[in-house]
């Protein structure tokens, strides 16, 4: 039934200014939409809406994540823009936060301003 529909991604911000200038800025996604709701941003062809709540909990666990070609330089070129990598403990990660859990596949997580964490991965 949805095979063929697009996906469009959601997540939480508490502050417009903030979660655009994290989502835009930082992480070079275009705006393409504002509204009372929700800033809108295209990530290669996905929509994702940053909506905007009152109150939020951030869940312990990925709510978005980004497929990338190189993890290591993806990584490098987010630390120069000044986001941190997540230590997990018990995860042997290398020195950018990068943990390999079986050959050929790598990830690391960062976290938004809200404290939702999101990912960067190579498979």
């Amino acid at each position: 039934m949805l095979g063929n529909a697009k996906l469009a991604a959601f997540v939480s911000a508490r502050d417009r200014a903030t979660a655009k200038k994290f989502y835009g800025d930082t992480l070079g996604l275009t705006l393409v939409h504002e509204d009372d709701y929700a800033a809108v941003f295209d990530c290669n062809g996905t929509t994702l809406r940053v909506s905007l709540v009152k109150d939020l909990v951030p869940q312990n666990f990925t709510v978005l994540g980004w497929n990338v070609a190189n993890i290591e330089t993806t990584a490098q070129a987010m630390i120069a823009k000044g986001i941190t990598f997540e230590r997990v403990r018990g995860l042997e990660q290398d020195a950018l936060g990068i943990w390999s859990p079986v050959p050929g596949v790598k990830v690391a997580w960062f976290k938004d301003p809200d404290g939702n964490w999101l990912s960067i991965a190579q498979h």
